[in-house]
């Protein structure tokens, strides 16, 4: 239910939106429910880049104190371009707008089924999802009201560029290998590095990947060769050894957010990033699954569908398995006068109060 005029004290201007906030792996999403007016734009890629132009302040108001915390993500769901779509989403997070991300579309999916956007099917569910990076396609395992797994296949991963190195100072020179899942991935060898990536790692993960990707950024493409101008390289994938199991591997994984995050949960995005070179390595197989575990613990599974091009590159298919769990349904309030929101691009897409 949104303010209405007998509940705003006359003469202030408020503005309101309703978000479920959601988890998976540990790290936060907070999905958009309401409050926002429609965006210009025809698919929700170019609904992204209006937003990304025009109305950042939307972005840095929810992630930003006293609203927020740079750790979180934002998903605003939006109208879906594409006919096969139930629904769109734009992602944001403190580095930008990425095109795609795992966590944050187990999080928005559950949150669709569990807040009636998409009536919710007792059992296996599929659903397709609009992100700006292209169509997400769901199957939600579902019963007695709440979605218990959701699996996410995305468009193809790729290796862009092998051998590329950064000098770090502090560090020297750092081999990497460029790929792409939705956004471009340094993609870094954790134990040549000296990590073991555990909880006490990230503090020092977070000060190495400030500096590695401000030293790689020069030498790293902003380009994607079917999607445009992407921006500077915003990811840093750590990746731990490879153990073996029944069905594939098992691995430790961190992911670093530029600037300063290292995700809570091993992140699909980082995932399939690392599917992508295993695959052009030869070391994993269709229908072999990668584990993932994250410095915090938790983990999501990974699973190799088989091989794609795009744009001429080798690719690789894979969808992502995870589980949401909700945290808090709410209603947040703006106050267009707070001397700490700068709110110059940012009323212009939020409805009235």
């Amino acid at each position: 239910m949104r303010w209405t005029s007998q509940r705003v004290p006359q003469g202030r201007r408020m503005r309101s939106i309703q978000l479920v906030d959601m988890q998976a792996g540990g790290d936060v999403s907070r999905i958009v429910l309401d409050g926002v007016g429609p965006l210009p734009g025809g698919s929700v890629l170019e609904q992204m880049r209006y937003i990304q132009a025009y109305a950042d302040g939307f972005r840095r108001w929810l992630l930003n104190e006293p609203y927020g915390d740079p750790f979180m993500s934002i998903d605003l769901i939006v109208p879906p371009a594409d006919p096969r779509a139930d629904a769109g989403y734009i992602i944001m997070e403190a580095m930008g707008y990425p095109l795609y991300s795992g966590s944050n579309t187990l999080c928005t999916a559950t949150a669709v089924l569990e807040q009636g956007l998409v009536p919710m099917e007792d059992g296996v569910q599929q659903l397709v999802l609009e992100s700006p990076g292209g169509l997400a396609y769901i199957t939600a395992r579902n019963r007695n009201g709440r979605v218990e797994s959701v699996t996410t296949r995305s468009e193809p991963a790729f290796v862009a560029e092998r051998h590329l190195k950064a000098s770090v100072p502090g560090y020297g020179t750092v081999p990497f290998t460029l790929a792409w899942s939705g956004a471009y991935f340094a993609l870094l060898d954790a134990p040549g590095l000296g990590f073991e990536l555990n909880a006490h790692d990230t503090p020092e993960l977070a000060r190495f990947g400030l500096a590695f990707v401000e030293a790689a950024r020069p030498v790293v493409t902003q380009d994607h060769p079917s999607l445009g101008r992407v921006g500077p390289l915003p990811f840093a994938h750590f990746m731990g050894p490879l153990d073996v199991t029944d069905t594939g591997f098992r691995s430790t994984s961190a992911t670093y957010v530029h600037p300063g995050v290292i995700c809570r949960s091993p992140t699909g995005t980082g995932m399939s990033a690392r599917l992508a070179l295993m695959y052009d390595c030869g070391q994993i197989s269709d229908g072999e699954t990668l584990e993932a575990v994250s410095p915090r613990g938790s983990s999501f599974l990974a699973t190799v569908l088989g091989e794609a091009q795009v744009a001429g590159f080798k690719a690789v298919n894979s969808e992502i398995t995870g589980r949401a769990w909700p945290l808090a349904l709410s209603r947040i309030v703006l106050d267009l006068d707070d001397p700490l929101v700068d709110c110059s691009d940012l009323e212009p897409i939020l409805l009235p109060s």
